[in-house]
């Protein structure tokens, strides 16, 4: 009498466990990751409509030898008109600009751009003002 053995076929149930074991780790270490890189490039939209509201301040400034009291002076239009996928308006109040998130970041948190007069009557941009966590601001916009 022959005895014929068979070859085993496919994956057993354990080691199909495992796999989906190891994905679900990756998943779960990744997500987060991929959370905090989706505010900071929203963070970063902000900054980038908030580069046309310095450069009205600055061009303010140099002919009028003053800051600007609010986005109508600078010539730019109201506040809430400058928005974005993620941002909610740019307001000026005496050359400090402010850009508002929405909850694409976190609903309300702002970013501050601060000018100050330096040496030789260059203008100088600080953004440490607002409440955006460090985490999510541009390398040049956390605070100490």
């Amino acid at each position: 009498m022959k005895t014929m053995t068979q070859k085993q076929q496919g994956f057993t149930l354990i080691e199909l466990m495992i796999v989906v074991a190891i994905i679900g780790i990756l998943a779960a270490v990744a997500l987060p990751a991929y959370q905090d890189y989706t505010k900071r490039a929203h963070v970063s939209e902000g900054i980038t409509l908030g580069a046309s509201a310095k450069a009205a301040v600055t061009e303010y400034y140099v002919s009028e030898a003053g800051w600007p009291t609010d986005n109508t002076a600078a010539g730019l239009p109201a506040s809430t008109s400058i928005t974005g996928n993620a941002v909610t308006g740019v307001a000026v109040n005496d050359g400090v600009i402010t850009i508002t998130y929405n909850n694409k970041v976190e609903s309300g948190k702002t970013i501050v751009i601060t000018p100050s007069v330096a040496g030789g009557g260059s203008i100088k941009w600080t953004c440490t003002g607002g409440n955006v966590d460090d985490k999510y601001r541009p390398s040049n916009c956390r605070g100490t």
